[in-house]
C-alpha cells in the first residue's frame, strides 16, 4: 500500500514501511531456515509479504552456501513448508542495521550475536522463544544431532513462537497503515 502526501506542490510517494525480521542458529542449516519457512508462509497467508521481510543467518560459517539439512527439509514438507530457497549464511555487520528483529534459537547465539553486536542495535536481539505462547521453553532445541523426532519437536515450537512475532509484526502494519 502506498500512501501520496502532497509537499510544495508535487506529491511524494512513501512505500509502506518494511519490517524485517532475521532468524538466527548455529549453522543456518536446521532451525534458522526453518523458522524462516514457517514465518514466509504466515506472512503470505495474511498478505503481508510487502510489508515483512524475512531472512535467517547463522553465526558460524560451518555450512555457508548449503541448503537445509535434508531431515530439516523432510519434516518441514510434511507440514507444507518450503524450505528449499534457504542457503546458508553468516550472519552480516549489516544485518544488525537493516532488520528490526533479530530472533536467535538458543542463549549460545544469542551471546554470540550480543558480542558482534553494536550497542545501538542490541535492542534488535531476542530469543525466538519469548515469542511462544504455547510452549514455556526459553529455546529452541538444536535437533542436529538427534533423529526426526526432534526436527518435528523444533517445528512444534517454531509455529507456536512464529505465531507469536506474526502478531507484532501484522500490529506494525496495521499502525503504519493507520497514520
Amino acid at each position: 500500500m502506498q500512501k501520496l502526501l502532497p509537499y510544495s506542490g508535487f506529491s511524494l510517494t512513501l512505500l509502506p514501511m518494511m519490517t524485517k525480521v532475521l532468524f538466527v542458529c548455529m549453522g543456518n542449516i536446521c532451525r534458522s531456515p526453518s523458522a524462516e519457512g514457517v514465518f514466509r508462509r504466515l506472512i503470505d497467508e495474511a498478505g503481508l509479504s510487502e510489508v515483512v521481510g524475512v531472512d535467517s543467518a547463522g553465526t558460524h560459517s560451518f555450512h555457508i552456501g548449503e541448503a537445509p539439512d535434508a531431515r530439516a527439509q523432510a519434516a518441514a514438507r510434511k507440514r507444507g513448508y518450503e524450505l528449499s530457497h534457504c542457503v546458508a549464511r553468516q550472519i552480516t555487520a549489516d544485518d544488525f542495521r537493516e532488520f528490526d528483529l533479530i530472533l536467535a534459537m538458543d542463549w549460545e547465539n544469542l551471546s554470540a550475536l550480543q558480542q558482534q553486536c553494536p550497542k545501538v542495535y542490541q535492542h534488535k536481539l531476542m530469543l525466538l522463544m519469548r515469542f511462544a505462547n504455547e510452549f514455556e521453553e526459553a529455546t529452541v532445541p538444536d535437533p542436529y544431532y538427534g533423529g526426526p523426532e526432534g526436527f518435528a519437536k523444533v517445528l512444534d515450537y517454531l509455529e507456536d513462537a512464529c505465531q507469536g512475532v506474526m502478531e507484532l509484526v501484522r500490529k506494525r502494519a496495521t499502525q503504519y497503515q493507520a497514520a
